[in-house]
């Protein structure tokens, strides 16, 4: 398209961890405007989460800036700042925290972003919770059918505007189709942070892996992570594999590996989890995909939201030869459009979004469900969290609420920050082991 033909769109991200920001980048790109020309800027919620540059570099999604702010920080570069759409890529906290902080920032004007937030991956736990957090975005995307219809649902259930929901799909499908078996046939399995969360279940998965690979030395056995030791991605992990596996005394056909999902799948045979939103972008590429039962099928676990799949097996099964075949009709309703219909999921949303960019007099004001009238006992406390008071105006005191930090502040800052991350990540889980002795 020539140049002249498309429009400039000033977008920004806001994510707190590695998985939220490509999901992020990924649907702001997925969902502007076909004629438009994307400036992208990335900004980083400083946290326990906060990805790091291996994390960045591995995750492959490029930004035209990308810094780390507080959601102080974050508020006052959007007061300046003259964006046409504003990703909220965050935990259900930080994106009520952060409407109510852009309500009093764009209390006068119309001519403020168009707010955008969703979920990054499989729903299957704290749905109203976490939906009504996120409500008083002007699109809340959910990211397949049978997510649209519980988000309407719960909204309509409690007597709030539903019509920001929005059918998507996850924005980071994709890649080359599974035609037939590689040489060697691999066999991969997408760990999950904070699932199962205890040593027992965690060894239990690695030996089974491991047995795998020994009683199959035809095929090659990947166990594929998601961070090294001491970082942290949208979950906490206590009890890291790669320390496990040093326990154990894994074939030569064993091996873990990092990387970009996308690129791990480009060579697997067989994908095997516990309930990773790897399993859809699998079937999305008609990858044969297993989601264990191993453990039960519970809520804890989130295996329970495949249940109809088809995709439901044992290790015991697994080794035996087992290939699960996908149910066509849950794949559809799970936005996973292995048929092809993919290019046109993110459709709608570019149309409202064109839609709210074109109204005429701008954008109404953010109106959030909860506010110090209807969740008094709630909300205070989670704009707490991010030095806001009730009314979405930073706390006395809150960092960076008036200035810009001093060289020595920023060292001091980046010092305290590094101490707050060993604690959580290294000291917390041994003190809460030594609890549970």
């Amino acid at each position: 398209m020539p140049a002249s033909a498309t429009k400039a769109l000033r977008v920004a991200v806001l994510a707190d961890s590695d998985t939220r920001w490509k999901w992020g980048a990924l649907t702001a790109n997925r969902i502007a405007p076909n004629d438009s020309d994307i400036h992208l800027d990335g900004y980083l919620l400083r946290g326990r989460a906060t990805p790091t540059a291996r994390q960045l570099q591995e995750v492959g999604v490029d930004a035209d800036s990308l810094r780390e702010v507080t959601a102080v920080e974050f508020l006052r570069a959007m007061a300046e700042e003259p964006y046409d759409v504003l990703v909220l890529a965050l935990v259900g906290g930080g994106v009520q925290a952060v409407l109510h902080g852009l309500k009093r920032v764009w209390e006068d004007r119309a001519d403020r972003p168009v707010v955008v937030t969703g979920y990054v991956g499989v729903v299957y736990e704290k749905l109203a919770d976490g939906l009504l957090l996120r409500h008083g975005a002007d699109l809340v995307l959910a990211n397949s059918r049978q997510d649209a219809d519980r988000f309407r649902a719960v909204y309509e259930g409690v007597g709030a505007d539903a019509s920001a929901v929005t059918e998507v799909a996850l924005p980071f499908l994709g890649g080359a189709e599974h035609t037939g078996d590689h040489d060697p046939y691999t066999v991969v399995f997408a760990a999950q942070p904070s699932v199962p969360d205890n040593r027992r279940d965690r060894t239990y998965l690695l030996d089974r892996l491991i047995r795998h690979a020994r009683r199959h030395p035809e095929r090659e056995v990947l166990l594929k992570l998601r961070s090294k030791p001491g970082e942290h991605t949208t979950h906490i992990e206590e009890l890291p594999y790669q320390k496990l596996v040093q326990k154990a005394d894994p074939p030569s056909n064993f091996r873990l590996v990092y990387g970009h999902m996308g690129e791990v799948l480009d060579r697997t045979d067989l994908l095997v989890t516990v309930s990773s939103t790897a399993a859809l972008e699998a079937l999305h590429r008609r990858i044969p995909t297993v989601v264990l039962t191993d453990l039960g099928v519970r809520e804890a676990l989130g295996n329970h939201h495949f249940v109809g799949s088809g995709c439901l097996a044992s290790w015991d099964q697994l080794d035996d030869g087992h290939r699960p075949v996908p149910d066509p009709e849950w794949v559809a309703r799970q936005g996973v459009a292995a048929d092809g219909g993919y290019a046109t999921a993110f459709d709608a949303a570019r149309r409202r979004i064109t839609e709210l960019l074109g109204r005429p007099g701008g954008l109404p004001p953010l109106t959030p469900y909860y506010t110090p009238v209807t969740a008094p006992g709630y909300l205070p406390g989670i704009l707490a969290r991010h030095h806001l008071g009730p009314d979405g105006t930073p706390l006395p005191g809150a960092p960076a609420a008036d200035r810009e930090p001093g060289a020595v502040r920023q060292i001091v800052r980046r010092a305290a920050r590094g101490a707050y991350r060993h604690g959580v990540q290294r000291v917390a889980p041994v003190i809460r082991r030594m609890g549970e002795l």
